[in-house]
Parts: C-alpha cells; sequence; structure tokens
C-alpha cells in the first residue's frame, strides 16, 4: 500500500472495485492532466486484487501497437510467444490455451495513446475473456470507449489542498496569508499545481536601504539661497551706506574768491597780526555766500562816511573766510552712518536658524517606510489586502480610518498588492486587545495579525 493518499481519491479507488463487482470489467477514469491519474492508478493496482494476475502498462506517444501489446502480454503470461501478424485478442487466447494465466488485472495509463485498433481488441477481450478481466485505463478524452464506464476525476477540495501540501512542505505559511491563500485558489485543487510551490521565492533577503543623497542636496540648496541672499542684502545695504557716507562732502561750496584790492589791502597782504579769535567766532562773523546782487547792494551803506567803515568789515570777514579756507578739513561727521555690520550679522544668523529648523523638521514616515523603521517583532493588524489602491482608499475613507492606519505595497504572483494595517503593537496580546477597538464593519472583513517582519519581506520583494 502507498504511503498517503488523501480521503477522497481513497474513495474513489473503493468505487472502482466496487464497480468491477458489478460485473463492470471495463472502466474508463477521466480528467485533465496533473490531477493525479497516475498515482490513483498504482494505489489502486497496489491495493486491490491481490490474488489477480497484474499488469501495468503506461503509454507514450512513440509507443507502437507491437510495443504496447508485447510489454501487455509479457507481464500476464510467462515467457509468451507472441505472433505479431497476430491481433491482441487472437494473440491472448492462444497463449491463454497454452499457459492459463487465471484472473488478471490490466492498468493501463496514457490511453488517450491507443489507436483504435488496441481500443476494439481491449473492449472485445473485456466482453469475451475466458477467464476474469478487469481493464482500467485512465485518459483524457470523453466518449474514446463506448462500451466503458467513465468515471471522472475531480479536483482537490481546499481542505484536501492544503493537506497535500503539509505532506510536501514543512513551513507552510499561516492560512489566512493573502499570498499563500491566493495560491491554492489560483491551483483550483490541481495537485500538479499545489506541489509547485516553491517556499523559497517567500524568504525575502532583506537589503540595507541605499544610502540617500537627497538631504545633502537639499543642504546644498539652502546654503546656496541663503549666500545668495546675503549677497544682495550686502550690496543693497553697503550702497546705501556708501552713499549716506560720501554725500555729505557734497555741501555747498563757500565762495573764496575776493577781489584784488581786498587781497592787497588784507593784513595778511600787509604782513599785519591777525587778532586771535576762535574758529567758532571766525565761522560766526563768515558771511553765507550768495550770488544774489541785490542783497549785498541793500547791505551797503548809502553814505559816504560809512563806507570806510563797511570796507574795513567786508575786508576782516574775507580774512577770515581765506583762513578758514586754509585750514585743515574736519573729520567727517558719521552721524547717518548704520551700523550695518551688525545688521548682516544678524540677518546671517537668523538664515541659518531657518535653514536648520527646515532640515531638522522631518516629514512624518508613510507607507512602506513606516513599516520598516518599525520593530521586526512587532504585530499589526491586517483589515485589508487589495489588488487596487482604489479600493483600500474607499475603504479607509468609507470608515475614518485616514489618521489611523498604514498602508503599504506588496508584489504576489506578479500582481501589486495594496495592504491596510491597523496599529502597531509589541506582544500579540496587545494586538488582539487593540482589535476590540474596531467598529462592527471593519471587524466583519475578519483582520489578523502578522508580524513586522514578515511585512518587511513583502516589501523587499517588491524591490527585486
Amino acid at each position: 500500500m502507498q504511503s498517503q493518499i488523501l480521503p477522497s481519491r481513497a474513495a474513489l479507488v473503493d468505487r472502482i472495485a466496487l464497480q468491477f463487482e458489478y460485473g463492470q470489467n471495463l472502466i474508463c477514469l477521466l480528467g485533465p492532466s496533473g490531477l493525479g491519474k497516475s498515482y490513483l492508478l498504482e494505489t489502486f493496482i497496489t491495493d486491490k486484487y491481490l490474488d489477480f494476475n497484474k499488469a501495468f502498462v503506461q503509454l507514450s506517444g512513440k509507443m507502437t501497437d507491437q510495443q504496447f501489446m508485447t510489454e501487455l502480454l509479457e507481464q500476464s503470461f510467462s515467457n509468451p510467444l507472441i505472433d505479431h501478424s497476430l491481433s491482441l485478442s487472437e494473440n491472448f487466447y492462444q497463449l491463454y490455451k497454452q499457459q492459463p494465466c487465471g484472473d488478471c488485472l490490466w492498468v493501463i495509463d496514457g490511453g488517450r495513446h491507443l489507436s483504435e485498433e488496441l481500443i476494439q481488441q481491449l473492449e472485445i477481450l473485456a466482453k469475451q475473456s475466458p477467464s476474469t478481466l478487469y481493464i482500467l485505463i485512465a485518459s483524457q478524452s470523453v466518449g474514446q470507449f463506448s462500451q466503458a464506464v467513465e468515471i471522472h476525476l475531480e479536483a482537490l477540495n481546499l481542505s484536501e489542498s492544503k493537506q497535500l501540501m503539509r505532506w510536501f512542505f514543512d513551513n507552510l505559511p499561516v492560512e489566512e496569508d493573502p499570498v499563500f491563500r491566493t495560491f491554492l485558489q489560483e491551483a483550483h485543487g490541481n495537485p500538479a499545481l499545489l506541489l509547485a510551490w516553491q517556499p523559497e521565492q517567500q524568504t525575502a533577503d532583506i537589503r540595507a536601504p541605499e544610502k540617500s543623497y537627497k538631504l545633502l542636496y537639499l543642504i546644498l540648496l539652502l546654503i546656496t539661497t541663503m549666500l545668495l541672499i546675503i549677497g544682495f542684502l550686502y550690496k543693497a545695504d553697503m550702497t546705501a551706506w556708501w552713499k549716506a557716507h560720501y554725500q555729505q562732502d557734497t555741501t555747498s561750496s563757500v565762495a573764496t574768491a575776493l577781489p584784488a584790492e581786498a587781497v592787497i589791502n588784507s593784513p595778511v597782504a600787509s604782513k599785519e597780526p591777525v587778532p586771535e579769535q576762535s574758529q567758532d567766532e571766525l565761522q560766526a562773523q563768515q558771511p553765507v555766500a550768495t550770488n544774489d546782487n541785490t542783497t549785498q547792494a541793500a547791505e551797503m551803506p548809502v553814505d559816504g562816511s560809512d563806507s570806510k567803515d563797511h570796507d574795513n568789515e567786508s575786508h576782516n570777514n574775507n580774512v577770515a573766510a581765506i583762513v578758514d579756507s586754509l585750514l585743515p578739513a574736519e573729520p567727517v561727521t558719521k552721524e547717518t552712518e548704520q551700523p550695518m555690520a551688525d545688521e548682516v550679522v544678524a540677518a546671517i544668523i537668523s538664515d541659518a536658524e531657518q535653514a536648520e529648523s527646515a532640515i531638522e523638521a522631518e516629514q512624518p514616515l508613510a507607507g512602506n517606510a513606516w513599516y520598516l523603521s518599525q520593530p521586526d517583532d512587532n504585530f499589526v493588524i491586517q483589515l485589508l489586502a487589495v489588488t487596487k489602491q482604489e479600493i483600500s482608499d474607499k475603504f479607509i475613507n468609507e470608515n475614518g480610518l485616514q489618521e489611523q492606519v498604514n498602508t503599504y505595497q506588496s508584489l504576489r504572483s506578479g500582481k501589486p498588492w495594496w495592504i491596510v494595517t491597523y496599529g502597531s503593537y509589541a506582544t500579540l496580546n496587545d494586538a488582539k486587545k487593540g482589535v476590540t477597538t474596531l467598529s462592527d464593519n471593519v471587524r466583519k472583513n475578519q483582520p489578523f495579525y502578522k508580524k513586522i517582519s514578515k511585512i518587511k519581506q513583502e516589501i523587499a520583494s517588491l524591490n527585486q
């Protein structure tokens, strides 16, 4: 007996044996490729009719009718002399007369490769055999035999599909895993597809994310912008300071042109000593220069008696102006000079603080980046897994979960998936308590718990 067989397949083996007991000598087992017809035939010939003379032949497209007849008869008789000019039934009758073989069970796999002649010969032997002869044929072609009982082999249900995979794979994912559940659904109970599961593809190689230079570029951009702003401000301030500093010398000039007679009659020309007066008194005595001749004429005395005194006063005033012009210029008063250096330093410090605050302000993590920042041993509650982002967004909006859930993207069976999770808990008990806080509309989707380490594997598979 074979080591393991599923309950539905064991029941089908008993059903075939029961059909033989009812007098059906030719049975055709039908089903598409991969459903396990060959495995069921091997189980049947091993477990049933232990006292029969058994023969098992597996047909292929390259096998000829003579090769098939030879192999079938050699397994049924001991050292038979086969005449290839005769048919299968004629050789069987002739050999049976020479050495009776008793009750026989013929199991033929790959019946779709049988020719029309062999099909007729098998039907003849099943009906007119001199001894009990049971023939079981596995084929994919419906209606190939006109006198055979056809039994259809059905696909495995979901529970037997999981049981079959547990026999061949030690570490299967949990049944709630969306990838594993999708694989079971897409396999449609075909054992060949179920056994094609490759667990190594579900183990992602977590690699450290490559260093990003975006922050460095942002810092350089901010520094460059700050320097440009400082340059423009400094240029404008220096221009204003330059004008304020040097435009003080553009005051009205003092008229120093004197008549020749005044210069000759002046105390300087006559080498007379100049009375000692303070510079302030000299400036007070100096008349304001003007080009208005009418004003000067109005100030001149009318009578001739005061003309001499007026001339002397005029000469003294002119001498004071000359002396004042010969004195060294006073340093320009920097009353209008603004403390530009302090303002520039203050502007630089302010811009630097703003740049540092902009750099230090980190945006809240979202999407796959949020999961990668979580500890591997934490648990989350998976609420939804869909293949369209619009469905996940609609689910979040309808249940008011905008600020409470996170969504990551993974690749499953070559299709992108969007998975919505809730919370991040250090233990499984905390996650179970977190489920009680969800609304009834959310809990009706049967949310389950998932480790952060598993989510990181799914996210990493997206980048491969």
